[in-house]
């Protein structure tokens, strides 16, 4: 397999819809959707760079997320944040249905395309892109996000003999990644007519902030899906 789609679609009633196809690279898991030959100027990295980006503007011309987002501000700045929508997500292995709200909706795709963009600070999150999972609740977040980061451990002990368990890595991503989104949200004004892409990424970055709470105070109720095992433990 050489490539991975996953198609988006926002059906407003019978007679609009709006559809999205991301297309990534099943090595990098980079989407290869080519990019508009003119980048609007809210793209350009100096624009509203974020404090925390180690990319040089005299090397990189071009915000990469903003560059995957070019796309789907077209597609969708014309449709305010809480109008209703029926959202249809395909994969190859099964398709998604959501009754929700247009800003939910995009908040769900533009977290799929900044995590498969070619933003240092968002690549942590290309293993949780490659299964990607719409419309995940904070529950199921936080589940994916400390399983990604402890599997990411176990290959980090493999290759290198140490391993971080304490969490403290996965808070530091999502420390990083409140300053990117807060960033980010500052081009999106620059770049919307309408609202609902710059509320959509206002509540992505509600989804970061509950992270390094959410880690301590949400993992003590997760420990008692894991009884068998401790028992296991106890016994052997």
């Amino acid at each position: 397999m050489d490539s991975i789609q996953i198609e988006y679609c926002f059906q407003m009633d019978e007679a609009q819809s709006n559809r999205y196809l991301v297309t990534l690279a099943a090595d990098s898991l980079t989407t290869v959707d080519a990019p508009p030959a003119d980048l609007p100027p809210w793209t350009v990295l100096r624009v509203n760079q974020c404090p925390n980006c180690p990319l040089d503007p005299s090397v990189a011309s071009h915000c990469p997320a903003a560059v995957n987002m070019v796309r789907l501000v077209a597609h969708f700045d014309q449709l305010l944040s809480y109008d209703k929508t029926l959202v249809s997500v395909t994969t190859e292995e099964r398709k998604v249905f959501a009754h929700t709200t247009v800003q939910r909706g995009i908040c769900s795709l533009m977290g799929l395309l900044m995590a498969t963009s070619r933003c240092p600070r968002t690549a942590f999150f290309k293993p949780m892109a490659r299964f990607h999972l719409p419309f995940a609740t904070t529950e199921e977040t936080i589940w994916r996000a400390t399983s990604t980061y402890l599997l990411a451990q176990y290959f980090i002990h493999g290759q290198y003999g140490r391993a971080d368990l304490t969490f403290d890595g996965l808070s530091n991503i999502y420390g990083e990644i409140q300053i990117v989104n807060k960033a980010f949200a500052r081009r999106l004004r620059a770049a919307c007519r309408q609202d609902s892409m710059v509320n959509a990424i206002i509540l992505l970055d509600m989804f970061a902030k509950s992270m390094p709470t959410a880690n301590e105070d949400s993992l003590a109720e997760i420990r008692k899906l894991f009884t068998p095992y401790l028992r296991s433990d106890e016994n052997a």
